[in-house]
């Protein structure tokens, strides 16, 4: 747990411009957010109206790009095309436009509440958005969502956004939890442990390095948690001054020098001051911003050269860094050198022979000569060299920086960049192929900067040699790599291009009479093989050694190489030689010492600098590199200087050459381009050709494979017809089957329809039966009953007439016709008629019966037959009976009518 101390505490006063937006009625509109490209020159800012304006700083130019008509809630301008930018707008969307042309691009939605911050990662290709419940992945091509992490609504989304340089998304919540997951599936990588001692500070602002191995974490607390992602563990607690209470956003300043591990952390509290400090120190070293002219927030650019806040008045304070990193960098250095002094000093007083008085009065004049911008002290400097061997690797940068003078003329060399690509690195990759695209890109722009300052440059073929090693150094400040190249050319590269385009023969005659003056036998030895001093030293020169040391080792001998005049390096080359005498002396073919000299062997760099500072100190005055060379001059301020040292009829001839070999080979690419086209349409013509072929050979195989198949399909189709067939005919047997089983169904259902209504017919003819039976015997018993009454009436007559007139039927019947006059005429009639019909009734009757009865005569049992001839007898008997009584009847009536007709004639006489 460290706290800050406010020791070297400056305040940056120096602000470049100050913006603001103003309306109808002097009325001022406020900026809300703002954000910077990927250079670090222009950032765009969005006002409360919804306009957006993007703001060129190095051509101090602004230009409104968009209307959005709402107020935004976030920007984004580091996408992969340079030319789009992304705003979170108040209805919860996400727009892009293109500040060029002024159109949409894309519309994206999916939020459901107000998107906070927007991040892009290091390709410009994906971006995170982030609302208070989600965080959402967008593919910046088809601007698509590709993922979403939802969280619970009680614990809350804080910020998502991309680690640089990796593909890892880094996730905080409000609960003070940080994960971090891989932007392809969203698998979570690790989870940072939540402190469980000490006050919560309730993370509300994160800042990462641009190295992407420590994150800084404040809120709502005076401490900062400074988290190592490498380890995944909480190295520091830096606790703030008392007057910040709660931090709202952090920034890290980027350095050229830091290498991404970024030390200089700028933190915006409550009361609208940022402080910048040192995260390594936790030393205040200044602020901007006051009570009075408070910020609500900040930008700071890629390239840390400008630092852009939002004030509570609503306009825009764009503040230069330079200035002021110059003067921590003198307070830092002096503090450095104060110590270094003293030992110097210590060291004078013991060299024998140099009185006191005497040193005191050369020193001044002595430390004028040296004197260097920053307050340092070359001749201290080279003292503190041979003494540690290299500078620290810390301020190694900023020492160069000190030692070349670099004027850092930014306006020229941005005139000297916006001519565009140097059309002799266009095809670059070809002949120096980098698998980095950044470095490539930054090799390609340094070149282009040198061809277009002098046209040597772009004739020169070991120029990518030369400026690649500063390029990888410098790749961040692409202007002092190409000051430090340019420094090397003027000063350690004079008299290479007197030659042009061969290799700088003074030079190395001088080094190899150097050479021989030290190591003759060394000399001899590289003569008889053939070796001359193009092979041994010029490929040492050309590649700034960078072929034969490695990393550590160039860094240490470019330490002594810029702390020593300009023959320093060629002294280095014969040290090399020389320090490599054994093994050089056992190559005899000329092929081993080419390959000696282009590739890293085992030497100490440490000896190879000893030796070339006895070189520098025992060479004699004539063989002397710096009788030919000028002593160190830097690069002028405000505009290089003209470099002409190269036979510029032969650069022009060659740049002539050159021209009209590109215009040849235009002419030829040309040429070469439409032979391609005819070529290509007579290939695309063979090729349609040979394909229209082959398409009806495939076409006619086809069409038989189709013809087998339609024939197998139509076998096919005939067993299937045949076995449908076959279905069809078990289906209409099965049907028949069932039609049958059905019509027996139905023919037994009718039978016993039929059954049961003649069982109804037999039980209704049975109860005829009896009924008939019960009448019949009700009829026989009358008839008996009448056949009774007539015997008894035939008899009562019969007495009546004996009685009175003898035995004589005649009288019976004439009493019985007397019985039957005393009727009267109408009931004789009435009487006559209903015999008549009584006997047609019985008639019709006896022959409905005796058919139903025959019908039936089989079915009746028994004891029915017995009664049946019973009651044929009692009705034959009654018939019989009937027709003698008729008989009678008729014999009385026509006597009756016989006398009547006889007693008519008698009394008629």
């Amino acid at each position: 747990f460290i706290a800050l101390t406010q020791e070297n505490m400056w305040y940056l006063s120096l602000v470049l411009a100050t913006v603001i937006r103003s309306a109808y009625q002097a009325k001022t509109v406020r900026f809300l957010h703002l954000t910077f490209d990927t250079t670090g020159d222009s950032f765009l800012a969005g006002d409360h109206h919804g306009n957006i304006y993007v703001f060129d700083i190095s051509r101090n130019r602004f230009r409104l790009v968009q209307k959005t008509g709402q107020a935004c809630t976030a920007l984004a301008f580091s996408l992969r095309r340079t030319t789009e930018f992304l705003v979170a707008l108040a209805d919860y969307t996400i727009k892009c436009f293109d500040k060029d042309t002024k159109q949409l691009v894309s519309w994206m939605r999916g939020h459901d509440g107000a998107v906070s911050s927007i991040s892009v990662d290091s390709s410009g290709r994906y971006a995170v958005t982030t609302s208070s419940d989600t965080a959402q992945l967008w593919d910046l091509d088809t601007f698509q969502r590709k993922r979403k992490l939802s969280v619970r609504q009680s614990v809350g989304v804080q910020r998502v956004f991309f680690l640089p340089f990796t593909n890892t998304i880094l996730s905080c919540f409000n609960d003070d939890s940080i994960f971090a997951w891989e932007s392809d599936t969203l698998f979570c990588k690790y989870q940072l442990p939540v402190p469980d001692s000490g006050p919560r500070i309730s993370y509300k602002a994160f800042a990462i390095t641009r190295d992407g191995r420590s994150l800084v974490c404040g809120g709502r607390s005076n401490l900062l948690h400074l988290w190592c992602l490498d380890s995944k563990q909480l190295i520091r607690v830096i606790q703030m001054p008392t007057q910040v209470r709660t931090v709202r956003q952090m920034e890290f300043l980027p350095d050229s020098f830091d290498g991404g591990a970024s030390q200089t952390l700028g933190i915006l509290s409550q009361d609208g001051v940022m402080r910048f400090i040192n995260i390594h120190t936790c030393k205040l070293l200044f602020h901007i911003g006051s009570h009075d002219n408070a910020i609500t927030s900040v930008a700071v650019g890629p390239n840390g050269r400008h630092v852009a806040a939002i004030m509570d008045n609503g306009s825009i304070n764009i503040y230069s860094v330079q200035s002021l990193t110059e003067e921590l960098n003198k307070v830092q250095c002096k503090n450095t050198l104060l110590n270094l002094k003293v030992k110097v000093r210590t060291e004078v007083k013991r060299r024998p022979g140099q009185s006191s008085g005497r040193r005191v009065i050369g020193a001044p004049a002595e430390d004028k000569e040296n004197e260097l911008p920053a307050g340092l002290s070359q001749r201290r400097l080279v003292a503190l060299l041979k003494t540690f061997g290299q500078y620290p690797d810390k301020y190694r940068m900023f020492v160069w920086r000190c030692l070349l003078r670099l004027p850092e003329n930014h306006a020229a060399f941005s005139s000297l960049t916006d001519k565009g690509l140097h059309p002799a690195f266009s095809s670059l990759e070809h002949r120096y192929p980098i698998k980095s695209p950044k470095l490539h890109r930054g090799l390609q722009r340094v070149l282009s900067a040198l061809a277009h300052w002098a046209s040597i440059f772009a004739e020169v073929e070991y120029l990518p040699l030369v400026a690649f090693p500063f390029v990888k150094l410098f790749q961040n400040n692409p202007m002092l790599c190409f000051e430090v190249v340019a420094t090397i050319i003027v000063n350690w590269g004079q008299h290479w291009f007197e030659y042009f385009p061969n290799p700088p023969l003074n030079i190395l005659s001088m080094v190899e009479n150097v050479l021989a003056h030290h190591d003759k036998e060394l000399l001899q030895h590289l003569v008889d093989c053939g070796v001359t001093s193009q092979l041994y030293v010029w490929p040492l020169l050309e590649t700034l050694f960078s072929e034969v040391l490695t990393r550590n080792e160039w860094l240490c001998l470019f330490d002594n190489v810029f702390s020593n005049p300009p023959g320093f390096l060629l002294m280095a080359a014969v040290a090399y030689v020389s320090c490599c005498r054994e093994p050089l002396l056992l190559c005899a073919h000329k092929q081993d010492f080419e390959y000696f000299f282009h590739h890293r062997n085992n030497l100490d760099v440490g000896a190879m600098i000893k030796e070339t500072y006895r070189l520098m100190s025992n060479t004699p005055a004539h063989i002397h590199p710096r009788t030919l060379l000028s002593d160190f001059t830097p690069l002028t301020r405000g505009q290089y200087p003209v470099f002409n040292h190269y036979p510029e009829f032969i650069v022009e001839y060659q740049s002539r050459e050159r021209e009209k070999i590109r215009l040849q080979e235009m002419e030829y690419l040309r040429e070469r381009q439409e032979v391609s086209a005819l070529h290509k349409e007579f290939v695309r013509r063979r090729a349609e050709e040979e394909a229209y072929y082959a398409q009806q050979e495939l076409l006619q195989k086809a069409e038989e494979q189709r013809r087998r198949i339609l024939a197998q399909e139509e076998e096919k189709l005939t067993q299937q017809r045949t076995k449908l067939a076959a279905m069809k005919r078990e289906l209409k047997v099965k049907e028949l089957q069932l039609t049958d089983a059905a019509a027996r169904r139905f023919l037994q259902h009718q039978q016993d329809l039929r059954a049961e209504h003649i069982h109804r017919l037999d039980r209704q003819i049975s109860r005829k039966v009896e009924l008939r039976e019960r009448e019949t015997a009700a009829a026989v018993e009358d008839l008996e009953v009448r056949q009774m009454e007539l015997e008894a009436q035939r008899k009562r007559l019969q007495q009546v007439w004996s009685s009175t007139h003898g035995s004589t039927p005649t009288s019976l019947y004439l009493v019985l016709y007397l019985s039957i006059t005393q009727t009267s005429t109408q009931t004789w009639s009435q009487f006559v008629l209903e015999e008549a019909l009584a006997e047609a009734w019985q008639r019709d009757l006896d022959t409905d019966w005796q058919r139903e009865v025959a019908k039936r005569l089989q079915r009746v049992d028994g004891k029915g037959g017995g009664m049946k001839e019973r009651w044929a007898e009692l009705h034959r008997k009654t018939l019989a009976e009937e027709d003698r009584l008729g008989d009678t009847m008729r014999d009385m009536i026509g006597r009756k009518v016989r006398n009547d007709q006889v007693q008519t004639k008698d009394k008629g006489h």
